[in-house]
């Protein structure tokens, strides 16, 4: 089988890490595809230090920006030429079993439309921060959803592995402002046939800085995000076909009891760390509570959890 890993690059801090991680690969049957996002920054010259067929550059002639970053997610798709796709980000690193890991999982568990990697947190200096929570080998798609709202407090992008084809008939990767979300919802509908598998051993190095997208853009952006993903999710629930008497069938059950839990106390917490951040924001929040159905109260509760996490340092 051939993989297609790519890179949708803005970034030059670490693109070089990046590529050489996945040149250290121990299965060595796929393609890098690096696409340049109209970067002011001299991309090009760090991947010319590379000799390797295997490499493929591109550059955008227009930037797609933080708000549409999924474009290039898909710009770098439309290259692909493998059987799975793993997009990473510039930061980011493969650790060498990862690729022959997927080998494995996909010979145990053919014919899914994603697998996902166990993931390490890594800092600004490489250092260790902290792991993913450990999954199951398998699950199927409602354990999934249920799994992300409870326990699976982090994943990324990059550690998922997506069916080429599959992934090219839901129209690429979701797209959501700044990708919020976009993993998720990706990863829910690849998993909604056959399920997912997971890796039992780290395999991917996700890098904490303050330069992740994540980690920038407009608040007011990632609100209008969350209530789309609120309706992405039941729109999906509302048409998913789940068998009676299986475990999928009692994790849907679950999951649709909590959906509007799950949402109200998300963008809770989103509240309250946007407040933490700009505590002047709370006269946005009071103008605008109703088109986010919020009342006074929780507004006025979140600014103060927001003003007292910044005041202790928390």
């Amino acid at each position: 089988m051939k993989f297609s890993i790519t890179i949708p690059s803005y970034k030059k801090r670490y693109l070089s890490e990046a590529i050489e991680s996945v040149l250290a690969q121990t299965y060595t049957n796929y393609e890098l595809i690096i696409v340049d996002d109209c970067s002011p920054e001299d991309l090009k010259s760090v991947i010319d230090k590379y000799d390797d067929a295997r490499i493929h550059y591109y550059r955008n002639s227009q930037n797609c920006g933080a708000f549409d970053v999924v474009d290039n997610w898909n710009i770098c798709l439309g290259y692909c030429t493998g059987d799975y796709v793993i997009c990473m980000g510039d930061d980011d690193r493969l650790l060498p079993c990862c690729l022959e890991e997927y080998v494995k999982l996909i010979e145990k568990y053919p014919k899914l439309g994603v697998y996902h990697a166990w993931t390490e947190v890594i800092d600004e200096k490489s250092n260790h921060l902290n792991i993913t929570a450990p999954r199951p080998e398998y699950e199927t798609c409602m354990s999934l959803i249920w799994n992300r709202w409870h326990g699976y407090t982090k994943q990324f992008i990059g550690d998922f592995c997506f069916d080429v084809n599959l992934l090219k008939a839901d129209g690429g990767f979701f797209k959501l402002p700044m990708a919020w979300a976009s993993d998720d919802i990706s990863a829910v509908r690849a998993a909604r046939v056959g399920g997912i598998a997971n890796t039992q051993i780290l395999c991917f190095q996700y890098r904490q800085n303050r330069y992740t997208i994540s980690s920038t853009g407009s608040s007011y952006v990632k609100a209008d995000a969350i209530v789309s993903e609120k309706k992405w999710y039941k729109e999906f629930l509302r048409n998913y076909k789940v068998k009676e008497n299986s475990i999928d069938a009692l994790f849907y059950i679950s999951v649709m009891t909590e959906i509007e839990q799950h949402f109200r106390e998300k963008f809770k917490g989103f509240l309250s760390r946007d407040m933490k951040a700009s505590p002047l924001h709370v006269f946005h929040w009071i103008k605008y509570r109703k088109k986010y159905n919020l009342s006074i109260i929780r507004v006025l509760y979140s600014f103060k959890m927001g003003f007292e996490s910044r005041f202790h340092g928390m």
